[in-house]
């Protein structure tokens, strides 16, 4: 591979050092650039000899930013602009796996304390809400009662800009939550999260538990109809396995590993890896 791949991010954490020593161990130039440091804009600046960039910044803005602007300068990224902002929005992500006839969970957009109102009416509690950007479980909240319903608004309300006031509220699932590492357009991980008894989310941000699951041909399925809506990439697809079917939660266009590599018998930095080289091959 001639030129340098770049894993482009805020910070240099556990998954970033992983990635640059397997592309070294491979023979290629990998090295890490803070997001921060790079001048983008137009006129196009140029990034000599950057065959690709690897996104993993975690604010989604930044990284669909800086995503747009590297494949204006000529630069390919993995994931792509185009991929990136679907995810990075909860309404254009579960609407787009909608349109696909992929089951996703039915969902609501509160905009005000009359639509979260209207989606009590709907949906019955508890409900889980979330906010439109953002992952890692952070300010997801299961309501469990009416009494609550009215101070999570205040708390909303209070927010300082008003794109974080922005929701989607949906039906609590309690099914199993699998999580698919996705390299490429297939996965090549599967994880089963379970709930602690003092946390009701159940995600490795969350500091659950979790174990390996084999013989998903029926949940690998509906992974890779998710891959044919964002295009080949690198994912963390959340699912929820539930009697009715597996239903689609939400994906992640920068997902740690950590956790999963020490779950699942698969090194999923060579694995990523290998699919960068084949990319440039």
């Amino acid at each position: 591979m001639n030129g340098v791949v770049a894993i482009v991010a805020d910070r240099l954490g556990w998954e970033e050092r992983q990635l640059v020593d397997r592309l070294r161990d491979a023979g290629v130039a990998g090295e890490w650039v803070g997001d921060d440091k790079l001048g983008l804009g137009l006129p196009k600046v140029e990034v000599p000899e950057w065959r690709l960039a690897v996104i993993r910044s975690r604010s989604y803005v930044r990284g669909r930013l800086v995503a747009t602007l590297l494949t204006e300068a000529g630069v390919r990224t993995l994931n792509t602009p185009q991929a990136i902002a679907t995810c990075e929005n909860k309404v254009d992500l579960l609407r787009a796996l909608h349109e696909a006839n992929i089951a996703v969970p039915p969902f609501r957009l509160i905009l005000s304390r009359d639509d979260l109102a209207t989606a009590v009416a709907e949906f019955g509690l508890p409900m889980v809400v979330k906010p439109l950007f953002g992952g890692l479980g952070r300010r997801v909240l299961l309501i469990r009662d009416h009494d609550t319903v009215n101070s999570f608004y205040d708390y909303v309300e209070d927010l300082a800009h008003s794109y974080e006031r922005v929701c989607v509220a949906e039906p609590y699932v309690s099914g199993a939550n699998i999580r698919c590492f996705v390299v490429g357009d297939h996965p090549i991980a599967t994880v089963e999260f379970r709930r602690s008894d003092t946390e009701w989310r159940s995600n490795a941000a969350m500091s659950s538990t979790a174990h390996a699951v084999s013989g998903t041909d029926r949940i690998e399925d509906v992974v890779r109809r998710v891959v044919d809506v964002l295009g080949p990439g690198i994912y963390g697809v959340d699912l929820f396995d539930t009697a009715d079917g597996v239903l689609v939660g939400e994906v992640n266009h920068v997902p740690g590993f950590r956790a999963i590599s020490s779950i699942a018998p698969v090194d999923i930095a060579a694995a990523i890896s290998g699919y960068l080289l084949e990319r440039e091959r």
